[in-house]
């Protein structure tokens, strides 16, 4: 049963799959280093990211998560953008 296995895993993964993997981005970065305003990036990023984003395929707000959090010395930015199955969509 095991060759069986690994021959599946060699089935095409939807485009929409892989792609929804290679987008969530986690950026991090040192709180200390944060001494003046200038370093405070992270808004500037996920605007920056949804606008290359949006430059190459419509995404709706409603598929776009973005989440914040401190942990330690680090803030993390996490971006989760589900993009639309290109296989599915209606040809015009």
């Amino acid at each position: 049963m095991g060759i069986l296995k690994y021959f599946r895993a060699l089935r095409p993964q939807k485009t929409a799959t892989v792609a929804k993997e290679r987008l969530q981005i986690i950026v991090a970065h040192e709180r200390r280093l944060r001494q003046s305003p200038m370093f405070d990036y992270l808004p500037l990023l996920q605007r920056e990211i949804l606008e290359v984003v949006r430059k190459y395929v419509i995404v709706q707000d409603e598929h776009i998560k973005m989440h914040v959090e401190k942990e330690g010395e680090y803030e993390i930015l996490e971006l989760n953008i589900t993009l639309p199955d290109m296989e599915n969509r209606e040809t015009d």
